[in-house]
């Protein structure tokens, strides 16, 4: 695990004070050793700080080739590139060191930017091209590691994390549209909250020279056209070649010389990711829990279970409300987005308990929900899609028994309306995915600034974000259940699940996080699975179900969806965590952030005596995303 910085100035040598303070900002807790390389005509920069523990030393970098024309800086890590090795050997070339990041150079040399068609794994990396004055800079194929990068001053930056490029001298401004966006639920790949700063889309790759910066795909879902049956298998050969597939995927992120953890929660996908990784290892492996102190959201008894049935070495990590509220602004900061509630604290406290018990290196079953439809409302698209032409009465019989059948916390899951708000997506795709009906539901419109509304009260957030998708190439002609996963994929994987609870929250206490979920052969199968056998009878994921059987407890096995969701602050007046949203929400701050109008917001807080538990829950994401918005507006001092 590692942290990237890259500047390539087309005018003045570049700020090497600058630089060292943007390198700097990404040297968290664990990322200890730094290296940086600058160009002799000091126009380009590329640095590199990384976690001692795990990465060896033969793996310092910048690394460059040979002839010293082409140097690399990446984070994350690369899988299965042992034949690429031998084959780049028998072309002639030779090896200095036994790091994965070798075997890329010497690839692009031979491939150019196709090397991507060949690498496999979670990783964010740069490489500068001396000899062509080219920086090519590229994602994993779904956005697992960050990659950020603005042109400020005639001069390239990218860097692991926006505040990298803060601590470069990069202004630090709200974009107002990406803030609408995000307060939609639809923020683009490539948007950040910040303006003038972009992330690299997963699955694309950065072109910067003299003519400017060009951003291009390499990789996507490609799901089947509804009636391309060339590819389709039997139920039971889908479910053999799963457990093989997904088996693979973890063996290779497993490593024999350290500490082996995993992330478990009450569910099927950390559970599997626990079996499976069990029967490569003969020392047991540790398993972190999130406690809470309220049953409903509280998942520890089923994974004490799944622990003991697979002898792993169990961590119950018990979070009360005092913690959330004294970790809840460091870990929105970190991420450097609106969180909606307070599991992003939660996991961010699961990684420093993580990091205590002297485990470096966890698996974590992310990405499965996405890709194999775990979420209810796939579900709710599944529903509408076999009972499309049947009356009215029948669809609603059944959404009715999906609600029964759902085991769900948030109240507002099941909405129906706001169709007058979503028509463009309906002229678009011909129906309206059932998350984004969800998504509409739970804005207030009520706490916005007068000055934000006249603004953007007459934008369409979904058209916006739509213009960002290869509609036609991508969805026209597949099922509808199979678009709404697609667009999950292009907001809410990478800009929140991999980012707002995934990397950020872990990497900052040391940790390296590998998501087998989101192996490359594990979603490229996982896209070509009928629909009907992801989402089957009101059960997500039920593919994936059986594949994992024999590692599962029958409780897992035939248990409901439960996300991962801390308490709402509004359950405890008199907690610290509600008295923190309180104070928050009442002070300065809020009063200078652009989006919110505070005497609203009071009245808000004010009413929260008289509501019932029901709509304390619906109320829980408008008042964690104003609370985020303060502390990114404070700590970053945003304009």
């Amino acid at each position: 695990m590692s942290g990237i910085v890259i500047f390539r100035s087309q005018d003045e040598p570049i700020s090497q004070t600058n630089f060292k303070r943007s390198l700097d900002a990404l040297s968290h807790q664990g990322l200890h050793r730094q290296n940086i390389w600058i160009s002799e005509n000091e126009k380009v920069g590329l640095g590199h700080t990384k976690l001692s523990i795990i990465d060896d030393l033969s793996g310092d970098q910048p690394l460059s080739d040979g002839e010293r024309t082409r140097y690399i800086v990446a984070n994350g890590e690369f899988y299965d590139l042992g034949s690429v090795k031998q084959q780049l050997k028998q072309q002639g070339y030779s090896f200095q060191t036994d790091s994965s990041s070798e075997i890329v150079l010497h690839l692009y040399d031979r491939l150019g930017t196709q090397c991507l068609d060949k690498l496999r794994g979670e990783f964010a990396f740069a490489i500068w091209d001396e000899r062509n004055q080219l920086l090519f800079a590229a994602r994993d194929r779904f956005g697992v590691k960050p990659l950020y990068y603005t042109v400020y001053n005639r001069t390239v930056y990218l860097a692991s994390e926006v505040k990298a490029l803060f601590a470069a001298g990069v202004p630090a401004h709200w974009d107002q549209e990406s803030f609408f966006l995000t307060d939609s639920g639809v923020l683009p790949p490539n948007n950040t909250l910040f303006a003038n700063i972009y992330q690299v889309p997963g699955g694309c790759f950065l072109i910067a020279s003299d003519s400017g910066i060009q951003i291009h795909r390499y990789w996507d879902f490609n799901y089947p056209l509804i009636g391309d049956s060339s590819t389709q298998l039997t139920q039971e050969d889908y479910i053999e070649k799963l457990r093989h597939t997904l088996d693979e995927a973890i063996k290779i992120r497993l490593r024999s010389d350290i500490s082996i953890g995993c992330y478990l929660s009450g569910g099927i996908d950390s559970s599997t990711v626990l079996g499976m990784a069990s029967t490569h290892t003969s020392k047991p492996i540790q398993a972190f829990t999130i406690s809470f102190d309220h049953a409903t959201y509280n998942e520890e008894a089923i994974a004490r279970e799944t622990a003991q049935q697979i002898g792993a070495d169990f961590h119950v990590v018990s979070l009360s409300n005092v913690e959330l509220a004294e970790h809840f602004a460091d870990a929105v900061c970190q991420g450097e987005m609106l969180t909606y509630n307070a599991h992003t604290p939660a996991k961010y406290l699961l990684s420093r308990a993580t990091q205590n018990a002297g485990c470096n290196l966890v698996l974590i079953g992310e990405g499965s929900d996405e890709t194999f439809g775990g979420y209810a409302h796939f579900c709710q698209d599944m529903l509408r899609q076999i009972t499309a032409g049947q009356d009215e009465k029948t669809t609603r019989k059944l959404l009715e028994e999906l609600k029964q059948n759902s085991k769900q916390i948030s109240p507002a899951l099941f909405v129906e309306g706001g169709a007058e708000a979503l028509e463009s997506v309906r002229q678009s795709l011909g129906f309206i995915p059932a998350w984004m009906e969800r998504r509409v539901r739970l804005k207030i419109d009520g706490i916005y600034s007068d000055e934000f509304m006249a603004q953007f009260s007459q934008r369409d957030a979904y058209r916006i974000f739509l213009n960002h998708i290869d509609v036609i190439g991508q969805l026209k002609g597949r099922e509808s259940v199979n678009q709404s996963m697609y667009l999950w994929c292009k907001t809410h994987l990478p800009v929140y699940v991999l980012r707002v609870m995934g990397e950020s929250v872990i990497r900052y206490h040391g940790i390296e996080g590998r998501l087998p979920f989101l192996d490359r052969k594990v979603v490229e199968l996982a896209t070509q699975i009928p629909g009907e056998l992801k989402i089957h009878k009101f059960t997500g994921k039920y593919i994936l179900r059986e594949a994992a059987r024999p590692f599962l407890t029958d409780t897992v096995y035939a248990g409901k969806k439960h996300s991962l969701l801390a308490p709402p602050s509004t359950f405890d007046p008199q907690g610290a965590f509600f008295q923190l949203v309180q104070d928050t929400l009442r002070g300065s701050v809020m009063a200078a952030v652009p989006f919110y109008n505070q005497t609203k917001a009071i009245q808000l807080l004010d009413r929260i005596p008289e509501m019932d538990d029901i709509e304390k829950t619906a109320l829980e994401v408008p008042l964690m995303k104003m609370l985020s918005a303060c502390f990114l507006q404070e700590r970053f001092g945003l304009a």
